[in-house]
């Protein structure tokens, strides 16, 4: 069981990168609101090692994406999100690869639907 301090540390995060989804395009909102919700669900039993390692990693992508957001830098790219690096398909679960395939195919099956 965690403490209460750490359980108002996750609600904080999620809360936040559900805010920063908002400046997103709608599709990818629905996306990145639903796959936030599924992970931080999945991982609500997780062991201190694991808690730690997931919260830096969302509060990076919070951090990230509220950067591109931003009106300027939307204004510079026209784009929202950056490339993954390769060397990190090597450090993933098959259960990560299987899940980032999945994402993958989401997100080209949202790209094909008409406006």
């Amino acid at each position: 069981m965690f403490p209460a301090d750490h359980v108002f540390k996750v609600r904080r995060l999620y809360k936040l990168i559900l805010r920063v989804h908002r400046g997103m395009p709608a599709e990818l909102r629905v996306l990145g609101d639903n796959y936030a919700r599924d992970e931080f669900k999945r991982h609500k039993n997780c062991n201190p090692a694991e808690a730690r390692i997931f919260l830096n990693e969302w509060t990076d992508y919070a951090i990230s994406l509220a950067q591109q957001m931003k009106p300027l830098q939307q204004a510079k790219k026209k784009a929202v999100g950056k490339y993954l690096d390769p060397k990190m398909l090597d450090f993933m679960t098959e259960d990560q690869l299987i899940q980032l395939y999945e994402l993958h195919q989401a997100t080209l099956s949202d790209s094909k639907k008409p406006n």
